[in-house]
């Protein structure tokens, strides 16, 4: 096919460069090239990547290579992030690709706050490529890049303090308290988080999880249709994280499935206490706009982060998910 051959070139080009820039600022062209060829926009692939190329590094020199017998030591230390890539290289070689991914999962579900969570959303983009059965060489190296980002920025949190939720996940998001001091980086705003209120955390039942899952996808998504403006790049990432971690489940076996809900609420949740505006605008329906339409128009404006929330917001598909993706185009600078 020809969406193949379009996104293995690209994958091919990107693989020479590194998963961040500047020592913080995520690679995102991976990611946006993923969903540019699903959503059949595999003509325009190349052409987005060329303006992106000012943001691309090329891929550091590793140190030492992590090995089975000390590859805790490594862990978390993005120095070591050629050392990673090159160990889940090897890993994805010599092995079936979901036995690396479910070895490694539940290493690295706890750290999935590192990066911004970037980290797991270019893992969740790698395992939708490979479960459309293209198990090939860029696409299989595109998933060993993706867990070596991820394990090179694991950054787990501790002693968040269970606040009182609520049933569904769009009312336990607008029980989340914005931190007092809005102000800073990601990860010095996750240091402020202390608190998020309770949601399905006593869920064990695989099937329920993946319900829940996607009720927290279709929320963020919704969220961000009134409160993108709090800050229109960062919110996006409520919504897309969740949405990485449901999309790797198939690829799972199912007692991986609740973990997976857990780490992704925490996720949804502390952004959105970081960057949430206390008050919401009116939702504005997106009028007759049909998904190729509006998929259309955050192509057209080019920014990552717009694609990747118009991606998220096609898969839920409804009219609110849809005036999601347009406010992102609205809200968001289009690239230079």
């Amino acid at each position: 096919m020809e969406e193949t051959g379009i996104l293995d070139e690209a994958l091919q080009r990107l693989h020479r460069c590194g998963p961040e820039r500047l020592g913080r600022l995520t690679n995102h062209a991976p990611m946006a090239v993923e969903a540019l060829a699903a959503h059949g926009q595999a003509g325009s692939v190349h052409r987005w990547l060329d303006r992106y190329t000012g943001k691309l590094e090329e891929f550091p020199s590793g140190t030492e290579p992590v090995t089975a017998a000390d590859w805790r030591t490594a862990l978390g230390d993005p120095r070591r992030v050629a050392d990673w890539i090159a160990y889940f290289e090897r890993e994805s070689a010599e092995r079936p690709w979901r036995d690396v991914l479910t070895e490694w999962w539940p290493r690295l579900l706890p750290g999935m706050y590192g990066g911004s969570t970037h980290p797991v959303i270019r893992v969740g983009h790698a395992v939708r490529t490979l479960l459309t059965g293209e198990h090939t060489g860029p696409r299989l190296t595109e998933l060993a890049h993706g867990l070596g980002y991820w394990a090179a920025r694991h950054h787990p949190v501790a002693d968040i303090a269970p606040l009182p939720g609520a049933g569904s996940a769009a009312a336990a998001l607008d029980a989340v308290a914005p931190i007092a001091a809005q102000d800073g980086g990601f990860p010095d705003r996750l240091g402020r988080v202390t608190g998020l209120p309770v949601w399905a955390a006593t869920v064990t039942d695989p099937d329920e999880a993946h319900r829940r899952l996607t009720e927290l996808v279709r929320a963020a998504t919704h969220r961000y249709a009134t409160h993108g403006h709090g800050e229109e790049t960062m919110l996006v990432h409520a919504a897309t994280a969740p949405n990485a971690v449901l999309r790797t489940l198939p690829a799972l076996p199912r007692a991986l499935w609740a973990p997976g809900l857990r780490a992704a609420w925490t996720a949804s949740a502390a952004v959105t206490a970081m960057y949430a505006p206390r008050d919401p605008v009116a939702y504005v329906p997106p009028g007759t706009f049909t998904p190729e339409e509006v998929f259309a128009r955050a192509l057209a404006h080019g920014d990552e982060h717009v694609i990747k929330l118009t991606d998220t917001a096609l898969d839920v598909g409804d009219e609110q998910a849809l005036a999601a993706a347009l406010r992102a185009v609205e809200l968001s600078e289009p690239p230079v």
